[in-house]
């Protein structure tokens, strides 16, 4: 059997999942506070909250916010960037886009400042010919200049590196020369595509985490160290695959929003088990709620993701859309006197008012506590604490109500009401707003609070169907442990297709096949299968966009326009008759298909409800005298009708007046309007 640990470092909560390897019923669930002075000091608490043999385990699998919340809070390293001369400016000039649909006005806080940027002349065409040569006296010269300026990562970004990756190489000689110890980061290593702007952005991502997740490597090795962890530790990366923990500082860029994929990930699978191949995910944790669209089984792979205004990440991730709406969301009156709620949090600390941690501004976890939906004896991962503090947390409802001219419990109600209609707002903008209707999808509600919300977002929205998963409040963490490794290749091509050979074709997708299969035999991980998938990003000539086409390496020019043709159909209705195409770029992903633990275990059907441990009375509108259930309590086949409280060790679940649930063969809950 294989013991393994999947860990998720949240920015209020660390979770944990532990699979015995032997089936659902020896797997294992619990939160602990995070710790954002040190993410990997939540980690070792977790493990030690579990009260695991630590030796005996043969992974541990991670996912975490550290390179997420180092952009966000920019709290990256010092960085230099190096660009080819005329293009010190490129992160302002980016695109023309606005911080604000209207007006010109918009706050950029590029992660370099410009005192910070130099140019050298060098220079190639976009075929990767050389029309001036890099001028190398100025780049010692300025390594000289660079050594006082206290800098920890250089970034070279030189134009059309892509297609001529010499002059970036010789760069990075002549710095390493001057200074060994600083980081070098080459555009051309980070993503080898066009897009000037992008592509140096992306490097610059990289630059700035580069130091900081190195660091934190180390760390993390240390402390699993005096634990005597001597196996596996993989790391989480936004495409939705693994990495290990010694390739991670050069993949810096590749682990933001890890976390929110693995949440994705695992949401995916347990939907396609229970039958379902459209789902809608909803991951609603203490400070923020992360929403994506899996469509016939596959999440929705973005090629370029804005992680601020301004800085564009160009690397394949899951298409996450994270808004500031988490249980610890706070609530206040703005100017116009109109209640709002978020983005700001009151995070793991101080936390909501009735965590008892020095919380005096109401959250929606204080609004969920007053009006009785959460369970005020047992509070989930605070061990510091025996009972919520209710008492505090309706003084602190009371003072928002005041301004509002509302009581307290029509004050929490507004609250959720608002926060509500913020998660909904986004599950639209992803499902109607892109032409699908969010009625053939099926929610899968999970984090800390997203059961708690799931219900009146499913209502709102127009959703069927929603599924919570045997353990939603853990459930990126599991998806951590259920991941494989995946490395994405990619190179820019940008001609015609018919003027490609079809060997060219073949030679590049088998290169990157090979690069692919050497970073997993790199690291060293057990391995079921390798899996390799070839696309190709096409437009028709004249056109900007591109669509990624799955292809094979084998496919003649005919068969590759065919499928770019019926893709294009598919997405627009039509094709351009007679307007030939264009191969911009070729993509590989490699995976390394690891061993999963099983996440579900069909028992014995049940006919009957499920007997209530108690009552309490819970606000829907008005108190109402609702049942609350214990779901471990629960067996395949079981229903009931709402108003309900389903509660467990790692969330609490909200089913609404006028909602059925029922208990499927995998133990999923199914919540239908009834």
């Amino acid at each position: 059997m294989t013991e393994l640990v999947g860990i998720d470092v949240g920015g209020t909560f660390t979770d944990l999942y532990y699979s015995s390897g032997a089936g659902p019923d020896g797997d294992r669930v619990l939160k602990v506070p995070s710790t954002p002075d040190d993410p990997s000091r939540g980690l070792i608490d977790a493990l030690g909250a579990a009260g695991l043999d630590i030796a005996r385990l043969d992974a541990i699998l991670h996912g975490t916010t550290i390179a997420t919340n180092a952009v966000i809070e920019r709290r990256g390293a010092t960085c230099a960037l190096i660009t080819t001369k005329g293009f010190r400016d490129i992160l302002e000039l980016g695109r023309r886009d606005r911080q604000r649909m209207y007006g010109l006005t918009g706050v950029q806080q590029p992660l370099v400042p410009r005192r910070m940027r130099w140019e050298v002349a060098g220079r190639m065409d976009h075929k990767g010919n050389v029309l001036t040569e890099l001028d190398e006296a100025a780049l010692h010269d300025l390594a000289a200049a660079l050594a006082g300026e206290g800098v920890e990562c250089v970034i070279v970004a030189f134009l059309h590196s892509y297609a001529n990756t010499a002059h970036e190489r010789r760069a990075k000689e002549i710095l390493k020369a001057a200074n060994a110890d600083w980081e070098v980061v080459l555009s051309s290593d980070v993503v080898r595509e066009y897009y000037e702007f992008e592509r140096t952005s992306t490097a610059v991502v990289q630059g700035y985490l580069q130091p900081l997740v190195s660091r934190y490597v180390r760390n993390l090795t240390a402390k699993l160290g005096t634990l005597q962890f001597g196996r596996q530790t993989l790391v989480m990366q936004s495409n939705g695959g693994l990495v290990p923990l010694p390739q991670l500082s050069e993949k810096a860029a590749n682990i933001v929003r890890s976390g929110p994929a693995a949440g994705v990930m695992a949401a995916a699978q347990i939907a396609r088990e229970a039958g379902f191949a459209n789902v809608i995910t909803g991951d609603m944790g203490g400070t923020s709620y992360d929403v994506a669209v899996i469509v016939d089984g596959k999440p929705q792979i973005a090629e370029t993701t804005e992680l601020d205004f301004r800085v564009p990440l160009r690397l394949p991730m899951i298409d996450v859309h994270t808004i500031g709406a988490g249980g610890g969301s706070i609530a206040y009156c703005d100017r116009g006197g109109i209640l709002q709620v978020g983005p700001q949090s009151a995070g793991a600390v101080p936390g909501p008012v009735c965590f008892g941690r020095g919380g005096t501004e109401p959250t929606v976890a204080d609004a969920n506590a007053v009006l009785g939906r959460i369970n005020p004896d047992r509070p989930i991962g605070l061990k510091h604490l025996d009972r919520l503090d209710i008492a505090g947390a309706r003084a602190a409802m009371q003072r928002l109500g005041d301004q509002l001219g509302l009581g307290v419990e029509q004050t929490a109600e507004a609250i959720l009401t608002v926060v509500n209609h913020i998660m909904a707002r986004r599950t639209r903008l992803l499902t109607v707003e892109q032409g699908l209707d969010p009625r053939d999808f099926v929610q899968v509600s999970f984090g800390g609070a997203g059961p708690l919300h799931g219900a009146a977002i499913m209502r709102e929205v127009g959703i069927r169907t929603m599924l919570l998963p045997p353990f939603p409040g853990v459930l990126c963490a599991l998806g951590c442990a259920v991941a494989n490794l995946r490395y994405d290749l990619s190179r820019t091509i940008e001609k015609p297709l018919s003027d490609v050979p079809e060997t060219e074709i073949r030679e590049i997708l088998a290169r990157q096949a090979m690069d692919g299969r050497a970073e997993l035999e790199a690291a060293n991980v057990t391995l079921e299968a390798t899996e390799v998938r070839h696309l190709a990003n096409i437009s028709y000539i004249g056109q900007i966009h591109t669509l990624r086409v799955p292809i094979e390496a084998d496919w003649s020019h005919a068969r590759i326009t065919a499928a770019f043709e019926d893709l294009y159909k598919t997405e627009y209705g039509n094709t351009l008759d007679g307007i030939p195409v264009a191969l911009v770029g070729l993509v590989t992903a490699v995976e390394g298909v690891r061993p999963k633990p099983p996440l579900g275990s069909e028992v014995e059907e049940a006919t009957d409800t499920p007997a209530p441990v108690g009552h309490r009375d819970v606000w829907f509108g008005a108190w109402i005298r609702t049942p609350i259930y214990d779901r471990a309590t629960f067996r395949p086949g079981m229903g009931f009708d709402g108003p309900a409280i389903v509660e467990q060790g790692d969330t609490t679940s909200v089913i609404e007046p006028g909602q059925r649930a029922r208990v499927d063969r995998l133990q999923n809950i199914l919540v239908e309007v009834a």
